[in-house]
């Protein structure tokens, strides 16, 4: 029977196993949503409220599923809109396939209504491959690509169809000179060193004293492999901010996160180590990594291009983490001393006495440590975690103690505000029998996350368990920038710029049919999240919290104390309250003298 190119398009991407489209409709892709009709329950379009939320849920699907995600928006804006999200996914390397309208070809070049140079525009996200539909014989070849270089590459592709040929009978391409057939599948390389190159990783490692382990996302499906290498080489563990899933916090020698979100279990341990090991991570910020010649250092990564290029490496291991790791391990040799693991874990037990301590502490008029201290001790079995950027992520990287079975993803690499919502949405279409919470500050919630909200109100009857709590710090501050003013620039904090007008987050979940619970003293903090989670319901904790509450790195250099001293000198309008809080938080014992 005869089908449009349309319809062809959504019976490749059901060949290749894509279980749903995220998108918003349009006449760019008119040609596209009619194959729907066509295919019935094969394939699911999920409409989104925005474009920009369709790039993220896609992304996040691949984040969550290992899988390739994929969306799909109409011509011109439409495609505008998918860039942040296509972006998130390109920096952190998840594959991804963006379907995107153009107008008619007859119309291109003369200044038409929506008409965008949409190969110019997507050259950059798209890089690997980025390709325009122009005849119906070409349809199952850029479909195959698209997908199968996502996948390989770990990357964002396009694919433009012009809505004329969206319209055109489909036909298969012809045994002739200039044609291209094409076909479905794809299946990952088992990737592995050269057994010369690891046994001169393991002579580095097994000669190292000290030695400091650093995973990230890379790492997630090799726990097994990581915690048996950790054990024979006597070290600590710490993790990159993409790979907080990749082993659980509650093993005594995992020193928690990274960098300015880290722990100073992390900072000490790479200050002090002689060797160092990386597993799948481009952590970027050197001056959280060793002293340049301080470490030996050992890298795996399954992509060549990163070997080498975040630390001076010595050996660079090219492959997948857990075979490699497996490889690594029969060449390990377990070191017997392990007074510097013992140190390691004595550190951090006392860190986390620490972060207890410093959620205990008053605020005004509630300590947003708390409110991810008190999630920690309630935290379901099999969580999905999901955060956004800003001060909410430091309390979320610190503070939430991940368990064995936990996932976790945020914007990594690009950092951008508003994928917190849209994530545990597509974490709940991907798995939708598992609980659901995610975390984000009052600025990105405002931007598109109450516009998310309405996703979760509308298909929450869809999902198995309807464990879905969104936690909204509300402080009326977009606070990551005030604190960034202050500590980075010595500047006072500027209210045209960094205050929100107020909104009644809980109030908006109530008007959509959800759990909506405000809270606004301490004592409150633990029985909201009892309820949020036991609500049977999706639900939104709003949080009133306090905006002074420095976010403080594991180790503040004296350059950073000079600044906030700056910003208060430069009569910061909380300048009294940003003094007591910092004192509370022991500023004293983390400035380096």
């Amino acid at each position: 029977m005869s089908q449009t190119v349309g319809e062809r398009i959504l019976r490749r991407l059901i060949a290749w196993g894509i279980p749903r489209i995220y998108g918003y409709p349009g006449d760019g892709i008119n040609g596209i949503l009619g194959g729907f009709h066509a295919v019935g329950d094969e394939l699911e379009f999920i409409q989104t409220r925005h474009e920009e939320l369709a790039s993220f849920q896609a992304c996040a699907h691949a984040k969550f599923t290992g899988q390739t995600g994929v969306c799909m928006s109409t011509s011109g804006p439409g495609a505008v809109h998918l860039l942040n999200g296509l972006y998130d996914a390109r920096l952190d390397h998840q594959p991804v396939v963006a379907i995107v309208g153009q107008q008619a070809r007859s119309s291109l070049g003369a200044d038409y209504q929506q008409e965008v140079d949409l190969v110019t525009l997507y050259k950059d996200v798209a890089r690997e491959f980025v390709q325009v539909l122009n005849v119906p014989a070409q349809t199952d070849l850029l479909i195959d690509r698209a997908l199968r270089v996502a996948a390989a590459s770990r990357s964002v592709t396009a694919i433009i169809v012009p809505n004329d040929v969206q319209e055109l009978e489909y036909a298969e391409p012809s045994r002739t000179h200039g044609e291209v057939f094409s076909s479905v599948g794809y299946a990952a390389p088992r990737t592995m060193p050269d057994p010369a190159d690891l046994e001169c990783a393991a002579g580095v490692l097994n000669a190292g004293a000290k030695v400091a382990m650093l995973i990230g996302q890379g790492a997630i499906r090799a726990a097994s492999e990581v915690r048996e290498t950790a054990e024979l080489l006597g070290c600590g563990v710490a993790k990159a901010l993409n790979g907080k899933a990749a082993l659980p916090d509650d093993l005594p020698y995992v020193t928690g996160g990274i960098g300015l979100l880290g722990t100073k279990p992390s900072y000490e341990m790479m200050e002090n180590c002689d060797t160092l090991l990386m597993v799948g991570t481009n952590f970027p910020y050197a001056e959280w990594l060793p002293e340049p010649g301080q470490a030996r250092c050992v890298q795996i990564d399954i992509d060549g291009r990163l070997i080498g290029m975040r630390y001076p490496t010595e050996v660079g291991l090219v492959g997948d983490a857990a075979l490699t790791l497996k490889l690594l391990n029969e060449r390990l040799e377990r070191k017997q001393d392990r007074s510097w693991r013992e140190g390691i874990e004595s550190g951090v037990t006392r860190w986390w006495e620490i972060l207890d301590e410093r959620a205990g502490e008053d605020a005004d008029p509630l300590n947003p440590e708390r409110v991810f201290h008190e999630l920690s001790l309630r935290l379901p079995d099999r969580a999905i975690l999901t955060s956004d950027s800003g001060s909410a992520t430091n309390w979320w990287a610190r503070q939430v103690r991940v368990r064995e079975g936990m996932m976790c993803a945020l914007s990594g690499t690009l950092a951008t505000m508003c994928p917190a919502v849209p994530y545990a949405v597509a974490a709940k279409f991907a798995h939708p029998d598992r609980p659901v919470i995610a975390a984000i500050g009052d600025g990105a919630m405002q931007m598109i996350g109450i516009n998310s909200l309405i996703d979760v109100a509308r298909y929450r009857d869809r999902w198995q368990n309807q464990t879905l709590v969104v936690c909204v710090l509300h402080n009326d501050d977009l606070n990551q920038v005030t604190w960034e003013q202050r500590v980075m620039s010595g500047d006072a904090r500027l209210n045209a710029s960094q205050q929100l007008p107020s909104f009644d987050y809980a109030g908006y979940a109530r008007l959509l049919g959800l759990e909506g619970i405000r809270v606004d003293s301490p004592d409150g903090v633990g029985e909201a999240w009892d309820r949020g989670l036991s609500a049977g319901r999706p639900a939104l904790l709003e949080f009133i919290t306090d905006p002074e509450v420095p976010p403080l790195p594991p180790h503040i250099r004296f350059d950073q104390a000079k600044g906030m001293a700056k910003a208060i000198a430069n009569r910061d309008p909380a300048s009294g309250r940003m003094i007591r809080e910092a004192l509370k938080g022991k500023l004293a014992e983390f400035i380096e003298r």
